[in-house]
């Protein structure tokens, strides 16, 4: 069962499996997946974590995911997203390397960028071009620059 969750970007959409989040997207699937009792409580859990991150108290995600529907190509790209945390990014041949990709492989890595079906909490939003310009996000650019400004906000020094 999808579920959609109002928040201060817009609406969210959720699915979880038996194990994972599986969804967190701008748009609603076109088929809903099955309502299991452990998937309701993970979907609860990613709307608590989801409200924290956007208000800034929460900087690392420990809700569970569950990328079992990711071909094998693409969920080696997105796992490469994990050690990128709160308030950084990395660019799409920076991360291309780091999975062992050619830096030349920059656009397969947007496309399982575009992709990920977990958004924000996998997060594909730290993905910048190499000039450090914001290219493509499945929310949009505004939704992509309110992510990162969120995130810059906290790490600043005064």
């Amino acid at each position: 069962m999808t579920v959609a969750h109002e928040t201060r970007i817009g609406t969210l959409y959720l699915e979880a499996s038996e194990t994972g989040l599986t969804l967190l997207g701008f748009s609603p699937p076109e088929r809903a997946a099955d309502r299991t009792a452990a998937g309701d409580r993970i979907v609860a859990a990613a709307r608590e974590e989801l409200d924290a991150y956007l208000e800034g108290d929460l900087h690392e995600f420990t809700v569970p995911v569950d990328l079992s529907g990711v071909g094998a190509g693409q969920r080696t790209i997105l796992d490469g997203l994990a050690p990128v945390g709160w308030g950084r990014t990395i660019t799409y041949g920076q991360l291309a390397t780091s999975v062992g990709l050619p830096v030349s492989d920059s656009r397969r890595v947007g496309g399982a960028m575009a992709g990920n079906p977990v958004a924000i909490v996998v997060p594909c939003h730290r993905v910048v071009g190499s000039d450090g310009s914001l290219t493509g996000y499945a929310g949009g650019l505004e939704r992509k620059r309110a992510l990162l400004d969120l995130e810059a906000a906290d790490t600043m020094l005064f």
